[in-house]
């Protein structure tokens, strides 16, 4: 005798489907303000930014074009992101950190194994790999990501040295930045030389000044992590040299980057002003507000500054009037 109808099969698939998409986007739930939407603004603003001051090769300015592939930026980095999330949660020691830090994550709340989370992270690192190969482009930045991913999870390359483990995640953003250009652009080739813009603006020095900034800021995120590290083994840069001189090696040059990429995007004033008011928040928090809770509210802050930089190249012509 069978037990309900078409209905109640129905409604079962449905709940499995939304369980599965659940954990999934517990993957990258915390990757969103940091990687998904930040990378996205970089694509298309400086896509928008390169076609307008002829730093890519374009027999027509492509802007509704550009506009229209927002969706399939977004899924660019999403689909890159998710599989380096998986491999960055599967290992038991990250497992113990999370139960610390993220107990929500699909691993610590038992929502999937080890091997399962394995074996879904080979999966979308295939699904990554045929759509930038065969459909978006980007296809030398997954090929990056995945090897920059490797080293830093599956061979701890991010876990004993800080300066290490900064390079990589530098390389990691430059990775997901130039990907998600080129994927706005339309085309596998976009051309990074070209003649200077009349603002100065050139696609590869701005691609190289983000990557710089990653590389002495970004330890910003492993002020709040340092229990679940400790815990871990992962020797971060406030573990190594200390939590004040930490805070001190970000906010250093937290306002220098601040007024100088308005500089050097030709910014107008008030995308300048804005570039340096949040540099000044984050150095003024950093320093001031050290409890767990406070550091993560300044991570947040400075993921808003880095979003308002990714942008200026496209904020240049915006003034007070």
């Amino acid at each position: 005798m069978s037990v309900g109808g078409p209905n109640f099969h129905i409604c079962q698939f449905s709940s499995a489907f939304a369980s599965s998409g659940y954990t999934i986007w517990l993957f990258i739930a915390s990757d969103v303000q940091t990687i998904l939407l930040p990378s996205t603004i970089f694509g298309i603003t400086n896509a928008l930014a390169a076609l307008g001051f002829g730093e890519v090769q374009s027999q027509s300015p492509a802007y509704l074009s550009t506009v229209r592939r927002i969706p399939l930026v977004i899924g660019w980095v999403g689909i890159n992101l998710l599989p380096l999330t998986m491999n960055n949660q599967r290992s038991p020691s990250s497992i113990a950190e999370d139960s610390l830090n993220k107990p929500w994550r699909p691993l610590p709340s038992k929502r999937l194994s080890g091997s399962q989370a394995k074996r879904l992270m080979f999966g979308f690192y295939t699904l990554s790999m045929v759509f930038s190969f065969c459909y978006s482009g980007g296809h030398r930045q997954c090929l990056g990501l995945i090897v920059l991913s490797t080293c830093y999870n599956s061979f701890g390359a991010g876990d004993h040295n800080p300066v290490v483990r900064n390079i990589i995640n530098a390389l990691g953003y430059l990775c997901f930045n130039s990907g998600a250009v080129e994927v706005a652009l339309g085309s596998g080739s976009a051309v990074f030389a070209g003649s200077p813009g009349a603002r100065q603006y050139s696609l590869s020095l701005w691609i190289v000044v983000i990557t710089a900034i990653i590389l002495t800021t970004m330890h910003v995120q492993d002020m709040c992590d340092q229990e679940g590290d400790a815990k871990r083994g992962r020797r971060t840069l406030p573990l190594v040299i200390g939590d004040a001189a930490a805070r001190w090696s970000i906010a250093l040059p937290m306002p220098v980057w601040g007024i100088i990429c308005p500089l050097l995007a030709g910014s107008g004033p008030l995308a300048a002003g804005l570039s340096v008011v949040l540099a000044f928040a984050v150095a003024i928090r950093i320093l001031m507000w050290r409890d767990t809770a406070s550091d993560r509210m300044t991570f947040r802050v400075w993921n808003v500054w880095i979003s308002v930089v990714y942008m200026l190249p496209l904020l240049g012509g915006v003034s007070w009037s």
